[in-house]
């Protein structure tokens, strides 16, 4: 499995029933985005939200993961602020339509 399926798969499992959206775009195995809108989320400050996903992932991969930018949203807040965001609106489409 490569770390980019093995970061979604973390998240997945510590946040379930969440929207997790994971991707190397340098193509370097060490830069990392991930995109996560979870109920989890709801009245959690942001900060809270990050250290809910950067703990588990810490744990697995210290020396693996140079970088990782994280956006999170409650379902709520995604569905209030999504017009603001068309290329992850774009990328959940798509992420849909693979499964």
């Amino acid at each position: 499995m490569n770390l980019v399926n093995e970061i979604k798969t973390i998240i997945s499992t510590n946040l379930p029933d969440s929207i997790v959206i994971v991707e190397d775009p340098n193509n370097d195995g060490e830069h990392f985005e991930a995109i996560v809108i979870s109920d989890h989320f709801e009245g959690m400050p942001l900060l809270k939200q990050h250290q809910s996903i950067m703990k588990p992932l810490k744990e697995a991969f210290d020396s693996k993961v140079h970088a990782l930018a994280l956006k999170t949203f409650s379902s709520s807040k995604w569905e209030a602020q999504k017009e603001n965001f068309p290329i992850i609106a774009k990328r959940l489409k798509e992420q849909k339509n693979d499964n």
